[in-house]
């Protein structure tokens, strides 16, 4: 994904697809699925603090979850991995026995140069390419034996640090293996729930007991679910206006001037950068001459007979 920090026209920094963006839009991902990057920010706080008190709780439980998720999420994910692990062993070995056959055939003239040539350059690439593969897998399959007894790595890297209020790069980079954001369940809300998977290092995708759980009076719960309906209801008019085609000429229509109105707070955000110093535009840097490497000389002084 990649970070805007004022492509809003505000100082919110978001997160967004870069397969949605490229050229032409939509079509390499159909949706944007953007989100701001506070919000994760806070969510990894949040939950690396769970962690941290479950693990100090209960350290023989929290080694027990952890290795259960692992064994969830792997097994059938290595169950897929060997068996293409398999066949691609016995493709690579197929591969070896008919380039041996068509040199065979080649020496003996039962099959023209050319055809040779063309066979043996495909079948090569193919052998090549399985062989590659090969290797991932193989490693793949023995880092997953190797990971069940990583549970012990990362909570010494949760007791590593005393509180988790302010995230560096270091820590993220310590914590973090990748974070895959989903689309908004409800795609043209401006309140609705997105799903956000955390993967961290040593352990991959868990979540503590309880994480996000909220203890709430009846009448909260009633005023939740009337506000869900709520944006079920608005939700359901805008798609209707979008598969009516009402939606795209309302956006048409005020097009021009929220693209003015975008642009405008863009350049004043420039602007005010410019001044502070944040960049200097390549218009206002000082011109020189262009120089050819190699072609300067120090000028050296001259000896003079006395």
């Amino acid at each position: 994904m990649y970070v805007h920090r004022t492509n809003n026209g505000k100082r919110i920094a978001q997160y967004t697809c870069s397969q949605y963006s490229k050229v032409p839009v939509g079509e390499l991902c159909k949706t944007q699925h953007r989100i701001n990057a506070d919000v994760v920010m806070t969510l990894i706080a949040d939950m690396l603090r769970a962690i941290a008190e479950y693990s100090k709780n209960d350290r023989a439980e929290f080694i027990k979850m952890v290795l259960d998720a692992q064994e969830t999420q792997k097994n059938g994910d290595m169950a897929k991995k060997k068996k293409r692990l398999a066949v691609a062993q016995k493709r690579a070995a197929e591969l070896e026995k008919l380039i041996c056959k068509i040199y065979e055939d080649s020496i003996l003239g039962k099959l023209p140069e050319a055809r040779y040539a063309a066979l043996d350059t495909q079948y090569a690439k193919e052998q090549g390419e399985l062989s590659e593969e090969i290797k991932g897998l193989e490693a793949s399959i023995g880092g997953y034996e190797k990971s069940r007894k990583s549970a012990n790595k990362f909570i010494a890297l949760v007791e590593k640090y005393e509180n988790f209020d302010t995230l560096t790069t270091p820590m993220l980079l310590e914590f973090i293996e990748k974070i895959l954001v989903h689309e908004c369940d409800r795609k043209g809300s401006i309140q609705t729930t997105q799903e956000v998977e955390i993967f961290f290092n040593f352990v991959g995708k868990y979540v503590p007991p309880h994480f996000g759980e909220v203890n709430l009076m009846p009448e909260e719960l009633e005023e939740i679910r009337k506000r869900e309906e709520r944006k079920d209801r608005f939700h359901r008019n805008y798609l209707q206006r979008k598969a009516s085609g009402a939606q795209k000429r309302y956006e048409d229509k005020i097009k021009t001037e929220k693209k003015a109105e975008m642009g405008a707070r863009k350049n004043a955000l420039c602007a005010e950068d410019i001044s502070k110093g944040v960049f200097v535009p390549v218009s206002n840097l000082p011109k020189q001459e262009p120089r050819i490497a190699g072609r300067e000389k120090a000028a050296l002084p001259m000896e003079t007979n006395q």
